[in-house]
């Protein structure tokens, strides 16, 4: 055992290399807009009420780089539909519409069923948009192949380590979503940064199959898409002009939740390109917890405790910052310690409690 732990560092550090080097070869220019076919934005909402009022800034900031955008209404129970009704009551370019089902992927799918242009562009209603992200993002369709494409997100730093505790994990989200695309194997991308052709959707019948997961409107498309069309119709971009901001969770509960959310997508996968990275990264947390073990070894042991998790620390500094360079966000090295200490038990608790597949998320369960 001490000698897996002596190995185990360099192991890691490998890891995390691979994953650096992949960020760091991704192509950082801008594509031309020539041709740029303007998309039609889709978000879907359920009980938003106190973060409209910066949703309808975001719209009108970039509502002249779309086609139209279409608000679709998940019943809603706190008024955020007569407040956007009322908020954009005089502009044509808005509609808001009730869904045609329960759930946000019904919610899409009138949106996407209802839209006058031939790409839809997705989004949630808690984000932040740069002004030229429509069109950074549909640019790739300028090449008929490209059917899909998904785009970075990351959640705002308020100050507090918990927010940035949000923002490191969601620097490994996309490192490790840039590593599996550029190596043609996809595993994840997220809703909140999505654009796809109508045509595409209609032709995989959309989210047929997996409606009554509550999660992965993202994922399983992604997934049905590369069945269908084959994995060179996708693209994943790092520009940051793609970049969507997202809010961070104000409590560690509704964190967990959504957490535990995603983390339940991989039994619904039933395949072994998304088994083995889950159970990989519940194993590689286990490995960290367990290395407590050493502790009990004498003075030995006590030291190679040390260069064992100085070692990790230092390889998730490097690689993380990585995205976060590119979009101006670097941590400091405090708060990676402290995120590197918590870290592994997060992640044994969420992989626990998504072997349930139970949790409530907008006043729904599953």
């Amino acid at each position: 055992m001490l000698s897996f732990y002596l190995i185990w560092p360099f192991l890691y550090l490998f890891l995390l290399w691979l994953l650096s080097r992949s960020w760091r070869s991704a192509d950082f220019s801008e594509k031309g807009i020539n041709g740029y076919l303007k998309p039609s934005l889709v978000i879907a909402f359920r009980n938003e009420f106190e973060i409209l009022p910066s949703l309808v800034l975001e719209i009108q900031k970039i509502k002249n780089a779309v086609l139209e955008v279409i608000l679709i209404d998940d019943h809603s129970e706190d008024g955020s539909f007569e407040f956007l009704q009322s908020s954009f009551e005089n502009d044509s370019k808005i509609r808001i519409l009730k869904s045609n089902g329960i759930g946000k992927k019904a919610a899409i799918t009138t949106g996407v069923l209802a839209a006058r242009s031939e790409l839809i562009l997705c989004s949630d209603a808690d984000c932040e948009f740069n002004e030229k992200w429509p069109e950074t993002i549909c640019a790739s369709f300028q090449i008929d192949s490209i059917q899909l494409v998904a785009g970075p997100v990351l959640s705002e730093s308020s100050g507090s380590f918990f927010s940035k505790f949000q923002q490191i994990e969601w620097s490994s989200i996309l490192l490790v979503t840039n590593h599996f695309f550029k190596m043609d194997k996809p595993l994840m991308c997220s809703a909140a940064n999505l654009a796809y052709r109508k045509s595409a959707f209609l032709a995989v019948n959309g989210f047929e199959g997996n409606q009554h997961h509550l999660s992965g409107d993202d994922e399983f498309l992604l997934k049905k898409v590369v069945e269908k069309f084959g994995v060179k119709s996708l693209d994943y971009l790092t520009l940051p002009n793609a970049l969507v901001m997202t809010r961070p969770q104000f409590t560690w509960k509704s964190f967990l939740q959504q957490r535990i959310r995603w983390a339940s997508k991989w039994r619904a996968h039933a395949s072994w390109s998304h088994i083995v990275p889950a159970l990989g990264s519940f194993g590689i947390q286990l490995f960290w917890i367990g290395s407590i073990w050493l502790l009990t070894r004498g003075i030995e042991g006590v030291i190679l405790f040390l260069v064992v998790w100085v070692s990790k620390i230092l390889a998730e500094y490097i690689a993380l910052n990585e995205p976060l360079k590119t979009y101006r966000m670097v941590q400091i090295p405090i708060d990676f310690i402290r995120t590197s200490v918590i870290h592994p038990f997060f992640v044994i608790w969420v992989g626990l409690n998504s072997l349930s597949g139970k949790f409530v998320w907008k006043g729904r369960g599953q």
